[in-house]
């Protein structure tokens, strides 16, 4: 059938370009970043000798933060290369611009399921202390996978440790509590 009239066809394009998200969002799943912990607190000991300074750097435990997710098909069908990055930034809730946060990771495991041949996953990167920015996100680490995908395939990965640090922590810096909230992102390397 040939539609002669051109606002008939604008109509019609207008409204399957409206279509087209809500199809793709209805066949795309969530991909989940989740983090455990229960925060962190520095201790900073008290000074008690005039003209000291602080050691300016503290370092959490190995695993202040657990990560831990799962990449569904539709996702992964969408990343090209073969690879996932976690990215993180802070988002200050009281905060002095002289402090920086950095992030480094431990450990992490990642599989594939459903039907897949040779299929490989690893976590990789993010074995240093990189900066994390307030208001760009910082690449952590990745996740890599090969091989062939087949049906109902997912990646999951788990046992990701954040490790913590601060610097910047000085007599200079008005006393008083600082925080930040860490925001964990995972999309295409």
């Amino acid at each position: 059938m040939k539609i002669n009239s051109r606002l008939l066809r604008n109509i019609l394009l207008k409204k399957y370009l409206y279509l087209f998200p809500l199809i793709m969002g209805s066949y795309l799943q969530a991909q989940t970043v989740v983090p455990s912990g229960s925060g962190w607190t520095v201790s900073v000991p008290a000074i008690t000798e005039a003209g000291n300074n602080y050691a300016g750097t503290y370092a959490s435990a190995t695993n202040a933060i657990i990560l831990s997710g799962t990449m569904p098909g539709s996702f992964l069908n969408l990343l090209s290369n073969g690879a996932a990055r976690i990215s993180v930034r802070y988002t200050p809730t009281t905060w002095n611009n002289a402090l920086h946060l950095y992030a480094k990771r431990s450990g992490g495991t990642a599989t594939i399921s459903g039907l897949c041949l040779g299929c490989t996953a690893t976590v990789n990167g993010g074995t240093t202390y990189v900066e994390i920015l307030q208001a760009t996100d910082t690449a952590f680490c990745t996740i890599n996978f090969s091989g062939i995908l087949g049906l109902g395939n997912s990646v999951s990965y788990s046992g990701i440790n954040v490790q913590l640090q601060i610097t910047g922590v000085s007599v200079v810096i008005p006393a008083t509590s600082y925080s930040s909230q860490l925001v964990f992102t995972i999309g295409p390397n």
